[in-house]
């Protein structure tokens, strides 16, 4: 069973500050794995304000018989905790 935070039905407050910056609230950010100098997409629609990490530009490049996705930009490993979290909240 998947147990919501409170957030997640109820949302959290925040400011802008004059500078026009907001804080996410640490519960968010631990949850989603954002962390300083992530790179956010931010977009306006039907009124509300969306804001998403930046999506890893890959390409697939052949390594022998396969084709592998790479990038450029470095990415932090996975170990299996990670895998497994991830597959894990994929299963229905």
């Amino acid at each position: 069973m998947v147990q919501s935070l409170p957030w997640q039905n109820n949302g959290m407050r925040t400011t802008v500050d004059k500078a026009g910056r907001i804080v996410v609230p640490k519960p968010m950010r631990k949850e989603l794995g954002l962390e300083g100098g992530t790179r956010l997409e931010i977009r306006l629609r039907d009124g509300r304000i969306e804001i998403e990490p930046v999506s890893t530009p890959m390409k697939l490049v052949r390594r022998g018989r396969r084709l592998v996705a790479t990038t450029d930009e470095p990415l932090p490993r996975l170990d299996a905790d990670d895998v497994r979290a991830v597959l894990e909240s994929q299963r229905l």
